[in-house]
């Protein structure tokens, strides 16, 4: 067994490693944008819309521009040189794959935008419901929350 597979598989996986490293996902939970049917009530809920938030839900890369990014680099990389300068070549492809396959994920991404409706119920309970759109509803608006959606009357 000859140096340059050692090198050049210690390469690999080094950079491998560092790549899936920046790839976890995040710790963090965000609001779901749907109210979620197991909380939905069995009967209508009346109340009015008291106000309308714009919640801006920033987009996270999901690693996968990175890890193609990657084996492309790599890929291109292995054609150049023979030996150390070969296994070098590959890694530096690699490292530089990973890179630009992640900044083009995040310039590809867009933001999203949820919207927060806050709704005083008849009842006197404040109650905030995530959606995607709200379509031509107002505050001031009568609504009525059923099955997790939200009517006009």
């Amino acid at each position: 067994m000859s140096l340059r597979n050692p090198l050049l598989s210690a390469t690999t996986v080094g950079a491998l490693a560092l790549v899936s490293a920046c790839s976890s996902p995040p710790t963090y939970s965000e609001r779901v944008a749907e109210a979620p049917m197991a909380s939905a009530p069995v009967y209508g809920e009346y109340g009015q819309v008291t106000s309308i938030e714009v919640i801006p839900v920033a987009s996270r890369p999901s690693g996968a521009g990175a890890i193609l990014g990657a084996v492309i680099g790599g890929v291109v990389g292995n054609q150049f040189g023979s030996g150390t300068g070969r296994a070098l070549a590959t890694g530096a492809g690699i490292v530089g794959g990973a890179a630009a396959g992640n900044a083009v994920e995040n310039r590809n991404k867009r933001d999203d935008e949820v919207y927060r409706v806050w709704i005083r119920l008849d009842n006197g309970v404040m109650r905030s419901l995530d959606f995607h759109r709200v379509d031509d509803l107002r505050v001031g608006d009568r609504v009525r929350y059923e099955g997790g959606q939200l009517y006009r009357y």
